[in-house]
């Protein structure tokens, strides 16, 4: 054995570990799913015309036959509509009738078509020319086979509105690449998500499998995905909730595309108490991390409407701007626009919930305006959510020592 090939396993392997880590931070702030967050729900067939002239060495794709397809696209990082993104096609494909094999899990993402683009994977704003593949090898009778899609017509309009029919390839690393079927796909009405969970891994096309390496550099990084969040972290309204027993959570709230960061802590202290650190104005800087010192705080606070005059960052770099009192609930809840240009402005959601044994505090928050919008919403939300992790606790201390009595 070649020194090469001894050290193979042992390099796919700790690449394997260190993209597994990457998942695990991801879901701090996407506890459901750490990549590809939305997605749209698809149905349809898959009529694969085989290979006899040129087979590709894996039963299913040689032979000829219609399947059942259940699909979901997403955008992998979840950006914007308007920025370019990896593309990403789950595809749930059940075998033709007759067939005694489960059905098929097939992930495809957006890459270049040829070599070595076919292995790179590429941002693209929409599914229209995309080319996508599955980007790692099966492993069939002849050798590896690399399975790829590329769009032959789109409904008007976007995905949900009309039928995407697409045609279907195999290729061998870096071989040309042959049609051998067609995917046509349409979302349900109204459009929505898909709750399916995809692993290639486990459920493959029959007569194909995977190489020892791919699944080295793949399973750690499905383990960490489909793992339940850490105490820490719970799915905001719209997913299902796991809060843990003290109730200390983090999360995204799932609103849509402009969802909120999301941290909770449980309060051994009552709610009126944390509410009297809240109201008084002239504690802010005390708990809330950032702000360095009060210059001014409205007669009127925390009324809706109500200034608190602050100062943001340590000496002598500071600078003086201010944060605007939007809606109230008394002793309930207050929402503020928070100033701190050139940064720029966020819009902040505090909550109080009594319980029996003290009180569950919720801060929302996220960029409105300014340079900090632009931010990529993963590391905005990371950074957002470990800032207000660390007020919650200030908060905390702050109410259980009597603060604003």
């Amino acid at each position: 054995m070649t020194q090469n090939a001894s050290q193979a396993p042992a390099v796919s392997r700790t690449a394997g570990q260190a993209f597994a880590g990457l998942f695990r931070l991801l879901k701090t702030v996407r506890p459901d799913r750490p990549i590809h967050p939305h997605g749209l729900a698809l149905t349809g067939e898959l009529t694969r015309t085989g290979n006899p002239a040129a087979p590709s060495g894996i039963d299913w794709l040689d032979a000829a036959g219609v399947d059942v397809v259940e699909a979901r696209f997403s955008r992998s990082v979840g950006l914007p509509q308007t920025l370019p993104d990896v593309l990403g096609l789950a595809l749930r494909i059940t075998p033709a009738a007759g067939n005694r094999t489960g059905a098929a899990d097939v992930l495809l993402a957006s890459t270049g078509w040829r070599v070595p683009g076919r292995f790179l994977l590429r941002p693209r704003l929409d599914v229209a020319g995309a080319a996508m593949n599955t980007l790692m090898p099966y492993r069939g009778r002849r050798g590896p086979v690399l399975l790829g899609l590329r769009t032959r017509s789109l409904p008007p309009g976007s995905l949900a509105s009309g039928e995407w029919v697409l045609a279907l390839y195999w290729a061998t690393p870096s071989g040309p690449w042959r049609e051998c079927g067609e995917l046509r796909l349409h979302a349900g009405n109204p459009p929505s998500d898909s709750s399916l969970r995809f692993d290639p891994l486990a459920n493959q096309p029959p007569g194909a499998a995977a190489y020892p390496w791919t699944r080295r550099l793949r399973k750690p990084s499905y383990r960490a995905a489909r793992k339940t969040a850490p105490p820490a972290v719970v799915r905001g309204p719209g997913g299902q909730a796991g809060r843990p027993a003290k109730d200390d959570t983090t999360s995204t709230t799932a609103t849509g595309r402009n969802a909120m960061s999301t941290v909770s802590q449980h309060f051994s202290s009552s709610s009126a108490d944390v509410w009297q650190v809240i109201a008084n104005g002239w504690l802010y800087s005390g708990w809330v991390v950032g702000a360095s010192r009060i210059r001014a705080v409205d007669a009127e606070w925390p009324q809706a409407g109500a200034r608190l005059h602050h100062s943001v960052g340590a000496w002598p770099l500071v600078i003086d701007d201010s944060s605007r009192v939007s809606a109230v609930d008394p002793g309930r809840s207050l929402e503020l626009v928070a100033r701190g240009w050139p940064m720029g402005e966020a819009r902040v959601v505090i909550t109080l919930e009594e319980r029996g044994d003290g009180c569950l505090v919720t801060i929302e928050e996220d960029a409105i305006r300014g340079p900090g919008k632009l931010v990529p919403k993963a590391l905005r939300d990371a950074a957002i959510s470990a800032r207000n992790r660390e007020t919650l606790r200030r908060l905390e201390l702050m109410a259980a020592g009597g603060a604003g009595r």
